[in-house]
């Protein structure tokens, strides 16, 4: 299972997958791939699921440069690439802080 470094690591490498669903995300919400590395490179684990459908994953939060907030959701499967599984910027209706839902 990747470790939070591992993560860390990949996303900001450019290390990434999407899976189909993050990918018609991504296009919707204009979520660049520099973005991704940036938001990525720092994030910090918000939730876990460990009994998620095909792997444990986890739901992590980032901010780009801009200081725009991410919650990129990845599979912690061992793999060559990190697959995101969905990304959004949180909304605030939604979420406390970015980290807790209301």
């Amino acid at each position: 299972m990747k470790t939070l470094d591992d993560i860390h690591r990949q996303l900001s490498a450019g290390e990434f997958e999407f899976s189909h669903h993050a990918f018609k995300r991504v296009v919707e919400r204009s979520i660049g791939d520099v973005e991704i590395q940036q938001a990525g490179a720092g994030a910090l684990i918000i939730e876990d699921y460990p009994k998620d459908k095909d792997a444990p994953s986890s739901l992590l939060l980032g901010f780009t440069a801009a200081d725009r907030p991410l919650h990129i959701q990845v599979s912690r499967a061992d793999s060559d690439l990190v697959k995101i599984i969905t990304i959004y910027q949180p909304d605030p209706a939604e979420w406390y802080d970015n980290t807790r839902g209301r």
